[in-house]
């Protein structure tokens, strides 16, 4: 559970208990100002980059994380497929090796689970 005094674009914040005995998964929170100028930001459209924070939201309610190298790598490629089979560009195309530290941090800000 990651609690980050800096704003951010996407809150989780998951229904308590077991995965399987939740009637509702929770709640995913966008900053809309953070979402839309991330996308300037980063040239994608608001339409792809707020689909983007769903999946993102999504996959925190359902358990996923990104606290460490492993497992953002699990996390990330399963947001790409969902943006593929979506029809939507690849979240985190763009993202050279070189800019590794930047994106671990654009990614570190996407969702903190509450």
């Amino acid at each position: 559970m990651a609690r980050r005094d800096k704003p951010t674009n996407v809150l989780s914040f998951p229904t308590p208990g077991p995965l399987s005995a939740r009637p509702l998964l929770g709640d995913i929170v966008i900053a809309y100002e953070t979402v839309a100028r991330e996308a300037v930001e980063q040239e994608k459209t608001l339409r792809d980059h707020t689909a983007h924070m769903v999946i993102h939201g999504f996959l925190h309610l359902i358990g996923y994380d990104h606290e460490t190298p492993d497992e953002a790598e699990v996390m990330e490629a399963l947001e790409r497929r969902i943006a593929s089979r979506l029809g939507l560009r690849d979240p985190y195309a763009g993202e050279a090796a070189g800019e590794e530290e930047e994106a671990g941090e654009l990614n570190e800000g996407h969702v903190d689970t509450i």
